[in-house]
């Protein structure tokens, strides 16, 4: 089962919402995010436990936004074992990328046993992106969501960052396909916006090649050999015992929102209000001097008082 994109822009906080709510009735969830600059929010978030796994593959670098996510960055307490991180360097092609995205997934999907995933599809890893620094077409991109689909589980998908219009429409249309299992034909039908997408009005236009490409082999197999070593330590999927299903995360936040007062009133207390305070009373006004006033100035015998 699995979801089609879903928000067409997913910022730090949305991203965050919808990973912790698919917490809610999942016991293990898996995030992964493809987007250019690291997942740091999520991973956050979820440093300290272990029904979270965020596995994020980016660009990293010191003076890249946010300059974290090492492969020293494994997660603390319940969580150790549970952030994994993959560091990329400039100008990563195709081949390199889907290579290692397959050879760290697989068998971090197998060891840890998520029972939903939440993929973070940001296009600003594309190639020729106005931020991004690599060299992944669209179809390498998508490559990426078609191998996690492929494993049949409860899948949300998001869309993320992305600093090219033309590249990041083209990236979810064709990944939207993907999802749905539809084959989309690489020629652009005419729509309102068929000149945004020139000089060639294709699906999958050439967006490689144009950056060294300064990941080595070596360096590749480095951080593939570092990741299989996590997942020993991770020593199978955790065993969480479900609970009852909390609110969800907006819907808490809302209800807190909301005064005693109108919860009481709701629910038909007849005390509801009497507590209100609504400041001293002006002058001409109507006062109840005693407890048990209509509210209209008259007290509970009927005198009515009024304020001099």
């Amino acid at each position: 089962m699995s979801g089609l994109l879903s928000n067409i822009a997913a910022p730090p906080a949305g991203t965050l919402v919808k990973t912790a709510d698919s917490v809610r009735y999942h016991p293990r969830v898996l995030y992964i995010d493809i987007d250019i600059h690291h997942g740091d929010g999520v991973q956050e978030a979820f440093y300290l436990s272990n029904r979270v796994l965020t596995v994020s593959f980016h660009k990293y670098s010191a003076d890249f936004f946010p300059g974290t996510g090492n492969l020293s960055e494994i997660g603390s307490d319940l969580g150790k074992y549970f952030s994994l991180n993959v560091p990329l360097q400039d100008g990563i092609d195709d081949e390199s990328y889907v290579s290692l995205f397959k050879a760290v997934m697989e068998p971090t999907i197998t060891t840890f046993r998520p029972s939903s995933i939440v993929l973070q599809c940001g296009a600003d890893s594309l190639g020729c992106d106005r931020l991004g620094t690599f060299n992944l077409s669209i179809a390498a991109h998508g490559e990426c969501v078609r191998f996690v689909k492929s494993f049949n589980l409860p899948l949300l998908v998001l869309g993320g960052g992305g600093y090219r219009g033309s590249s990041v429409a083209r990236c979810w249309a064709y990944e939207t396909g993907v999802l749905a299992g539809m084959s989309l034909p690489d020629e652009l039908p005419p729509n309102n916006y068929y000149e945004f997408f020139a000089p060639d009005y294709r699906l999958h236009p050439s967006l490689t090649g144009h950056i060294q490409n300064l990941n080595t082999r070596h360096s590749l197999e480095r951080i593939r050999v570092t990741i299989r070593e996590k997942l020993r330590y991770m020593k199978g999927a955790p065993s969480v015992q479900m609970q009852e299903i909390p609110p969800d995360l907006m819907g808490f936040l809302a209800s807190e929102e909301r005064s005693r007062e109108e919860k009481e009133e709701e629910n038909g207390n007849a005390d509801a209000g009497e507590r209100r305070d609504d400041g001293p009373a002006k002058s001409g006004e109507f006062v109840d001097p005693e407890l048990g006033g209509s509210g209209d100035g008259t007290g509970a015998k009927g005198r009515r008082t009024r304020i001099s």
